[in-house]
């Protein structure tokens, strides 16, 4: 998946970033005044990114007490009602997000001079992701088909 590579290549610039910031302070007494905005900006994207594939490969944290002992019947109705909500929560925070993006579109961030929509898109991109995910394993789980990420 081109997101898990996304993932990866963000991880990497934050924590070079980070380091770079860390000897830049103690090592050269200078301080790299964009660093701790950027880093926090891709640690952003990676939470927002990284809950999209944990999505899709059906990682994420989950009770499961009570569907271990659901028939198989009730496995499948709980996880289309699990789907059903989950593409409800994922459409709402397509909206939100695209509503919260504009209305912060004409502020800029103080260190990096950025559009505050840029940072605050993920909200909005990974909801869609996460969308297209929950829609995917909505069709396949009436269809009959187990969603095994």
């Amino acid at each position: 998946m081109i997101i898990e590579y996304c993932l990866f290549g963000m991880g990497l610039s934050m924590a070079l970033i980070v380091a770079a910031q860390v000897f830049s302070r103690y090592v050269l007494n200078r301080s790299l005044f964009w660093s701790e905005e950027l880093a926090r900006f891709l640690l952003v994207w990676l939470t927002f990114l990284g809950a999209s594939v944990a999505y899709f490969r059906g990682v994420n944290p989950g009770v499961d007490v009570l569907y271990k002992r659901f028939s198989d019947r009730g496995k499948r109705a709980a996880m289309i009602v699990v789907h059903g909500l989950s593409l409800s929560f994922f459409a709402i925070m397509v909206v939100y997000g695209i509503q919260f993006a504009h209305f912060v579109r004409l502020q800029i961030t103080p260190a990096l001079s950025l559009p505050k929509w840029i940072p605050h898109s993920v909200i909005p991109i990974s909801g869609a992701i996460m969308l297209l995910h929950a829609l995917t394993f909505l069709v396949r789980e009436i269809g009959g088909q187990h969603n095994d990420g």
